[in-house]
């Protein structure tokens, strides 16, 4: 084999002579039958290109070829035409050397594309015609094809593909104006294949770029099955993938062949996702006309929102008549330009100067919908006959198809590789030298890669390693409302990066807001996401409780202890501190019972040294009194240390005056009471005094009393030093808006019972005392006071417990608390205040007549005065309430017990 050629058992067309196969040592001659040359365009020329185009859209079942194509087919295959004229016009572009051309019918469909494209690598092929002889013996005459040194197209990725895999077995370079499969990148399968257009790995990432520029995350892919449609979504998932951030509903292939209701079929499927409204798609143009038009028909206008490849770009042809489903479809196309050039080439061309486009009569028809009159053919009744004298943009719609640019940039970089290939191997020669005949394809190929020249549009044309050539796109936005001229409008370009311009997006109905395709909204502040297994974009919300904040997006974490959310739960901010105030309506209770308090008893004081030495002072035992009025002066006091701001001077005053100002007064009353039980229980036995009940002796067993209760409060201070604490638990309701910290002494429920423990054992034992007591007449000294006073004493506490405890979970605890305990010390030391001490007040101030001395009597006739009462008293309790008065007169003693003036009355 030489020079790339090889044997091949094809059986060859347009012999003049018979194929005498040799049969038993003899030849017979038999009629060859002249084989149909496939529908072509021929141009003569020095070097000959090959051109794949699809003039005709895919037929259906059993029939290869469909309606012409207007804008993909005839478009660009004149592209290829007038970059032809324009180079052969050129003296400076391949001087003296003409181009020619073998120009095919794809129709649209890969396959039919191989068979024609056999037509190009005949002149490749080493043909044996050894067993060939015409009916005169003579060998046949046989045509030489022309040589095609290098390929324009195709168009579609999946034709270039399956052409490209033949293409490179006879070594036949080959540069596409439209293919832009992300596998046609791969040398290695591939090596003669190049492009004028960024490959779909860059398409790719600007339609992501696209998509997230909008804020979408939540979309399908609706891709034709071969290789242009499923490498694009393929490229596009990828580059999702590694973005992150976007996911995709649906991805669904459109079938080759779709069977009836098939596109009806993919409309109801993206409904299942319905909030994936974005919809990327890589299809040929058939089957995006058909998508929208089964959308129309499911009544879905201005539902999808469509995200279309190149394939799309900004022809009209797709959208006809589905003007209204296509409104705010965004689309993209390689950077291109109109060529006015051709537009004025294009528009001039008629039936009479165009005969060498042989698909030009065809399309003369549909674009002016008129009927030829061709020799053979019924003229159709109804349609207007055609009379030649139609022009193009004048008589119908023009609009300069999108890769009319690409298809002469293609042209010219053949063109300019040759060129340069002449100049290295031909310098001087005009024409066409022996060492470009035949053109070699992997020189040719290196020189292709080489080229770097301004194309058709200005911007510059070259190849990177793999052929490809670099990511320029336009983006387009189809908008029919509110707009002037309806059509396609540039809203962007992306080259390695996006430049979107949103203000100049509208979308259906006119809007201007870019719609949503997202699975699961943003979420409110202070919510954070929970994902949606296996589906990274879709989520449910749910609220930061309580006294938790947004961590990040997809935690909640709770706030520092001393810190409550903030309204929108993004963070977090200080808890407030509060105290009780003196203008809060629980203080000023206990403030103004204690004022008076302290008032009442001052007064009392003041009395008493101001008339110490009366009888009635005297007779109450001042000592014990003075002891017993200093305690019940501090209960009132203590109401002010309680409502007073926490510091480490005020805490330490609380823990000493809480308990010891009931200490001191009950330690008085259980002495007294003590005292009077002991003398009368003496006297029922002996007229011995009882031992310790000089006033000394009461005092030192009332300062015992009450070392007890200082003797552990210092030791509770050596222990735990007071100190002030902020206890944000106390008020921390389910609403973190009423939390507050309450700044308050280091005193828990437990150490303030415990302070006031030992007061209250000495209540209680003051209170036996008293019942015991009980049978004491009641002119006999205080003990029916002191009895008095201790059982409403109880009272006042067992009332006390269960308000203290019940208020312990309450958001008002400090408040509750801190008033009930003061307003009942109050109460207590009122009472005791009120039994004891007001009569006496009031007698030895309102009565001084009464405040007079007594004859003295011995202790032996007191006691025995005292059991004569007794008896009396008991023996009046079987009378009638008119009998009750036995002791008056003379015989009625008043008993006044006074240690200091050893019991005389």
């Amino acid at each position: 084999m030489k020079n790339g050629q090889v044997r091949s058992a094809f059986t060859w067309r347009n012999v003049s002579c018979y194929r005498l196969p040799a049969v038993g040592g003899k030849r017979k001659t038999f009629s060859s039958t002249i084989g149909s040359q496939p529908q072509s365009i021929k141009i003569e020329g020095d070097i000959t290109l090959g051109g794949l185009f699809p003039m005709h859209s895919r037929g259906a079942a059993g029939v290869p070829c469909g309606e012409i194509k207007r804008e993909k087919g005839i478009h660009r295959l004149e592209a290829m035409l007038y970059a032809m004229d324009q180079i052969n016009s050129d003296p400076d572009l391949l001087p003296n050397i003409t181009l020619g051309a073998r120009i095919l019918d794809t129709c649209s469909r890969d396959t039919y594309a191989l068979e024609q494209s056999l037509l190009f690598v005949q002149a490749l092929i080493q043909k044996d015609t050894s067993d060939v002889r015409c009916s005169n013996g003579e060998p046949p005459i046989i045509p030489k094809p022309e040589r095609v040194v290098g390929v324009i197209g195709a168009s579609g990725s999946s034709v270039s593909i399956m052409v490209a895999n033949v293409l490179r077995l006879f070594s036949i370079p080959q540069i596409s104006y439209a293919s832009t499969a992300p596998e046609l990148s791969d040398k290695s399968r591939y090596e003669f294949f190049s492009r004028v257009v960024p490959p779909d790995s860059y398409q790719a990432q600007a339609m992501v770029d696209i998509v997230k520029a909008m804020g979408w995350n939540y979309v399908s892919t609706l891709a034709s099955e071969g290789n242009y449609g499923e490498s694009g979504v393929d490229a596009f998932l990828q580059i999702s993938r590694e973005a992150g951030g976007l996911c995709i509903a649906q991805s669904i292939k459109i079938p080759r062949e779709p069977r009836p209701n098939e596109f009806e079929k993919i409309i109801k499927r993206l409904m299942e996702t319905s909030n994936a409204r974005g919809v990327i798609i890589f299809a040929n143009e058939d089957d995006i006309k058909r998508v929208l038009q089964s959308a129309k028909k499911a009544n879905l206008t201005g539902h999808f929102l469509f995200v279309g490849s190149d394939s799309w770009g900004a022809k009209s042809s797709p959208i006809q008549d589905q003007e209204d489903v296509a409104e705010g479809a965004v689309t993209i196309l390689p950077k291109r330009a109109s060529i006015d050039g051709f537009d004025q080439y294009f528009t001039s061309r008629s039936l009479e100067n165009n005969r060498r486009n042989i698909w030009f009569a065809e399309f003369w028809e549909d674009d002016f919908k008129c009927k030829l009159t061709r020799p053979g053919i019924k003229y159709e009744l109804g349609r207007r006959k055609c009379t030649g004298e139609e022009r193009i943009g004048h008589h119908s719609q023009y609009e300069q198809e999108g890769k009319v640019q690409f298809v002469i940039d293609a042209v010219y970089a053949m063109a300019h590789a040759l060129h340069s290939m002449h100049l290295d191997l031909c310098p001087g020669y005009m024409g066409v030298c022996e060492k470009m005949d035949p053109v070699e394809g992997q020189m040719l190929l290196q020189y292709i890669r080489a080229v770097s020249f301004n194309g058709s549009a200005g911007t510059g044309v070259m190849f990177n390693e793999n052929g490809d050539a670099p990511g320029r796109y336009d983006i387009f936005q189809y908008q029919l409302s509110n707009v002037s001229s309806p059509g396609y409008k540039v809203i962007g370009q992306w080259t390695n990066h996006l430049r979107l311009n949103a203000d100049e997006m509208q979308w259906s109905g006119g809007h201007r807001r870019i719609p949503d395709s997202v699975c699961s909204f943003p979420c409110e502040s202070g919510e954070r996401k929970k994902m949606v297994k296996g589906v990274p974009c879709c989520w449910h919300c749910e609220l930061c409780d309580g006294y938790q904040y947004l961590l990040d997006e997809f935690t909640c974490d709770m706030c520092p202890f001393d810190m409550r959310p903030l309204k929108n739960r993004t963070g977090c901010r200080p808890t407030p501190i509060i105290k009780l105030e003196w203008s809060s309506p629980w203080a000023i209770i206990p403030v103004f019972l204690a004022i008076l308090g302290i008032l009442a008893t001052t007064g009392v004081i003041v009395t008493f040294i101001r008339f110490n030495d009366t009888p009635i002072v005297r007779a109450s035992g001042r000592e014990l009194s003075y002891v017993l009025l200093t305690g019940i002066f501090l209960i009132y006091l203590i109401t002010f240390l309680m409502i007073a701001e926490p510091s480490t001077a005020v805490c330490a005053f609380r823990r000493l005056l809480l308990g010891l100002g009931m200490c001191i007064s009950y330690s008085a009353m259980l002495t007294k009471t003590n005292r009077i039980y002991r003398i009368f229980e003496q006297g029922k036995k002996s007229v011995t005094p009882p031992k310790f009940i000089s006033p000394t002796s009461q005092l030192i067993i009332t300062f015992i009393l009450i070392s007890v209760q200082l003797l552990g409060v210092f030791i509770w201070f050596g222990v735990m030093p007071p100190h002030t604490i902020i206890d944000y638990e106390e008020q921390k309701p389910p609403n973190p808006e009423f939390a507050r910290g309450v700044l308050k002494c280091d005193m828990s429920d437990l150490s303030l019972i415990l302070c006031l423990s030992y007061a209250i054992v000495l209540m209680i034992t003051c209170t036996v005392y008293a019942i015991k007591s009980r049978g004491v007449p009641e002119t006999f000294n205080e003990a029916k006071p002191i009895g008095f006073t201790m059982y409403t004493t109880c009272i006042v506490w067992l009332a006390f417990v269960p308000i203290f405890f019940g208020t312990a979970q309450s958001t008002e605890k400090m408040f509750i608390q801190t008033t009930t305990l003061t307003v009942s010390m109050s109460l207590s030391a009122t009472v005791s205040l009120g039994m004891l001490y007001i009569p006496k007040a009031y007698v030895i101030i309102c009565h001084p007549e009464q405040n007079v001395q007594k004859r003295k009597r011995s202790f032996k006739a007191v006691v025995q005065a005292a059991t004569v009462s007794t008896h009396l008293s008991q023996k009046s309790n079987d009378k009638t309430n008119g009998e009750s008065k036995i002791l008056e007169g003379p015989s009625h003693y008043h008993i006044h017990v006074n240690v200091t003036r050893r019991c005389y009355f």
